[in-house]
């Protein structure tokens, strides 16, 4: 990890993004189905002017790529994504028990008493899981 320490404002948003991690998986999925098929056709600002004068692409598959690379709220949401499931695939079974448990389960805030029983481990562990699980993620994706 690195010397810098996260700033609480910053600890809160990563744990936000592991909250709603199941929720940014379906928006990625929902986002790249509305830039892959628009309902509206896009408009030819050049009509009556030469083919030589558009100036967008014509070809169907290079227009899906640049609109799905192009997009900012996509690369967002995919970058989160990503830095995510890395640092997840990273842990061992118990980090990875108390993860599912704190922030997938549902069950809204799982005590850390609760979960250390549940792992069997310390509640200081689950403290300590909680910390380095979010730096992990800050680092991966570059807040910290």
């Amino acid at each position: 990890m690195g010397a810098e320490k996260l700033q609480k404002a910053t600890f809160k948003h990563i744990e936000a993004e592991l909250y709603q991690y199941p929720n940014t998986v379906k928006e990625i999925k929902k986002r790249r189905m509305e830039l892959l098929h628009p309902y509206l056709e896009e408009v030819d600002e050049n009509q009556g002017q030469g083919v030589n004068s558009v100036r967008s692409i014509s070809r169907p598959t290079e227009r899906m790529a640049t609109r799905l690379t192009a997009d900012k709220r996509l690369r967002n949401l995919e970058e989160i994504a990503e830095a995510i499931e890395s640092v997840y695939n990273d842990l061992n079974d118990k980090q990875k028990d108390f993860v599912r448990m704190r922030y997938w389960s549902g069950r809204n805030n799982a005590s850390p008493v609760m979960i250390a029983m549940e792992t069997d481990v310390s509640e200081r562990t689950v403290h300590n899981y909680k910390r380095r699980i979010v730096e992990a993620i800050g680092e991966r994706i570059g807040w910290i």
